[in-house]
């Protein structure tokens, strides 16, 4: 049955004026329920929206964190660079020194061989050049007055030569010829420098030669022995 144009403009004035009645209309179409699917798609995309959003901010932060592990893996292997290049010029100015060292102890072999004489004050000044200039360290000659006879057992004045690199002390006794008494004497001379100076040294000695005894008893101090002949070698 066809509505009338009056049914018509009646119908279209109760949409326009009563609400009731047009979600009621609304309803009979189906409208009500696309509606609803509609606000529950929206609800849907807006949940994958924020969803990505994290996703992309976690994304931002691993590429942050990947750039930052990229810097530091840079960083490292700069610095593990530097690390080589600087042991290389220490490793040339050891073997340097050694060379420099060698050729001392030979000289001073030959001369307190051959000659029986040796000027221990020269030969010490060769030896603080060549540890300045080479290795890179300062070198002094310590004195001090031992009042308690630490060294000889009554009150005395005490030298000895000290080289000082990177924090590490190291007593250094430079004679013609070494025996036991000297050893044992340069490990009176460290107690007193420990006591002293508030700090443990390393020892050495450097000469011409060292008898057998005084081997011993030097490895068995902890006293590195730095020499070109022992008792009973020639030149």
């Amino acid at each position: 049955m066809a509505l009338t144009r009056e049914e018509k403009e009646r119908i279209l004035k109760a949409l326009e004026e009563d609400k009731e009645f047009r979600y009621a209309m609304m309803g009979l179409l189906g409208f009500t329920e696309l509606l609803e699917r509609f606000s529950r798609l929206e609800e849907r995309q807006q949940r994958l929206e924020e969803r990505q959003q994290r996703l992309e901010e976690r994304q931002q932060r691993l590429e942050e964190r990947q750039q930052r592990l990229e810097e530091r893996q840079q960083q490292l292997e700069e610095r593990m660079l530097r690390l080589e290049e600087r042991l290389l010029e220490v490793e040339k100015r050891l073997a340097s020194l050694e060379e420099a060292v060698k050729g001392l102890q030979r000289t001073l072999a030959t001369v307190a061989h051959r000659f029986g004489v040796l000027s221990e004050s020269a030969f010490r000044g060769a030896i603080k050049g060549i540890v300045e200039e080479v290795f890179g360290a300062k070198a002094y000659r310590w004195t001090t007055y031992d009042k308690d006879g630490v060294v000889y057992g009554h009150p005395s004045e005490v030298e000895v030569d000290v080289v000082i690199r990177d924090g590490k002390h190291v007593l250094v006794e430079v004679k013609s010829r070494v025996d036991a008494g000297d050893v044992i004497e340069l490990a009176r001379i460290a107690k007193l420098y420990e006591k002293t100076e508030g700090i443990k040294p390393e020892l050495a000695i450097v000469a011409g030669f060292v008898s057998p005894k005084a081997r011993k008893l030097a490895e068995k101090l902890g006293i590195k022995i730095y020499t070109y002949l022992e008792d009973g070698q020639t030149v």
